[in-house]
């Protein structure tokens, strides 16, 4: 705390006289603090009793520090504003309370000085800037401020220990999930969503604001930053919500890659369902930014359930069309991708592609002649499927059998 002037010496003898009083002074300034300020009116925040023992103990304080000629270092004012803070109290509101009863403070010193002989105007006005400078109420707002900080920093710790266990299955019990839902903010049923988004460097954010973002649209969600990845749970429980989360994410993915899950209903399946949003990153692989959510079809299933398998599928089906130069081999498997995203409809197929339908019609007996499959045969179309979604999971870009 910064110095203050040094009280003047002509007014311990007013101080003194006080000092007997201090019972009455604090009960007298917690009720004027009762009726004047909203939030301590009832017992409902702070009750009386408490509220007249701090108001006796700043009396206490100023009066000794008028008596001793000093100022002190405010302990009562800060532990008040370190309680008050812990109680949520609004710090306008405390420092109001701190105004009214300084105002009461104030008068009986001035009505007791009037009454002492040898009191000059000059010390009067002393006493005035000893009073404006001493810093009662500037020392419970500064313990407030500090208070409220730690707490900040403190749920900050929690929410962060509590994301990281969601992710990595430490919560199995359906109480603890409960906890931990309560502390993150989250509803304690599904469904949800898991978001997975490729930082643009080691400890930056993928989506800064991201939070606040989707709170803003009536969505919660608790975020965790990865050495590689930025991933958050979204509660999707309102009609509209899925399509509400990927609006937001498609408007702050301006420059990264981002992966949505399936939705989910147990708090416990999160982490399969970050796997799958980790999955669905590959859907924008080669691209600068996009956003894409895994698709959870029984193929794009069965493939996520044993990748390693279902790649050795994707080269085994695949292989005659993965042989082929990168243009005709990715114009093929993009024709593909987009007969299937038209369940089969060649029409709509093209206009998808920007091309005349007997182009497509061209490229998919070239499917066909090199995979050796028809597509007029559902099992091979069921082939070609689970193979598509599997080469999505390939690490190698080039996709070489």
């Amino acid at each position: 705390m910064s110095r203050t002037p040094d009280a003047p010496a002509e007014i311990a003898p007013v101080a003194a006289a006080l000092l007997t009083r201090t019972e009455e002074l604090g009960t007298r300034m917690a009720r004027r603090i009762r009726a004047e300020v909203a939030y301590y009116r009832g017992d409902e925040h702070v009750p009386f009793a408490e509220l007249a023992a701090s108001c006796r103990g700043n009396c206490e304080q100023v009066l000794r520090q008028l008596v001793d000629g000093r100022c002190a270092e405010g302990a009562p004012a800060q532990e008040t504003g370190r309680q008050r803070a812990r109680r949520g109290t609004p710090l306008a509101e405390l420092l109001h309370a701190y105004r009214v009863g300084s105002e009461v403070l104030w008068s009986a010193i001035a009505a007791e000085a009037r009454s002492t002989q040898g009191l000059t105007t000059e010390t009067i006005m002393s006493l005035a800037a000893w009073w404006v400078n001493g810093g009662l109420a500037a020392s419970a707002s500064d313990a407030y401020r500090e208070e409220a900080a730690e707490m900040v920093l403190q749920r900050e710790r929690e929410r962060s220990a509590m994301v990281e266990a969601l992710f990595t299955g430490l919560l199995t019990d359906r109480t603890t999930l409960w906890e931990a839902a309560d502390v993150l903010g989250l509803p304690t049923g599904g469904p949800y969503v898991v978001v997975a988004a490729e930082v643009p460097g080691p400890g930056r954010e993928a989506l800064p604001g991201i939070e606040a973002r989707l709170l803003a649209e009536h969505l919660r969600s608790a975020w965790r930053l990865l050495p590689d990845l930025h991933v958050g749970v979204v509660a999707v429980r309102r009609p509209g919500a899925d399509d509400a989360v990927l609006h937001v994410l498609h408007r702050a993915a301006a420059a990264v890659r981002v992966g949505v899950s399936p939705s989910y209903r147990d708090l416990r399946d999160t982490p399969r369902a970050l796997r799958l949003a980790r999955l669905a990153l590959t859907g924008v692989r080669g691209r600068p930014a996009g956003v894409a959510r895994f698709d959870d079809s029984p193929a794009a299933l069965l493939v996520a359930a044993a990748p390693d398998e279902a790649g050795r599928i994707a080269r085994a089906v695949l292989e005659g069309v993965l042989r082929l130069p990168a243009d005709e081999r990715d114009r093929l498997l993009e024709t593909l991708e987009c007969w299937f995203a038209a369940a089969g409809s060649t029409a709509d197929a093209a206009r998808l592609l920007y091309c005349h339908r007997n182009t497509v019609r061209y490229r998919l007996r070239r499917l066909e002649e090199l995979t050796g499959r028809s597509l007029r045969d559902p099992r091979a179309v069921a082939d070609l499927a689970v193979a598509l979604h599997a080469l999505r999971l390939m690490p190698d870009p080039d996709r070489a059998p």
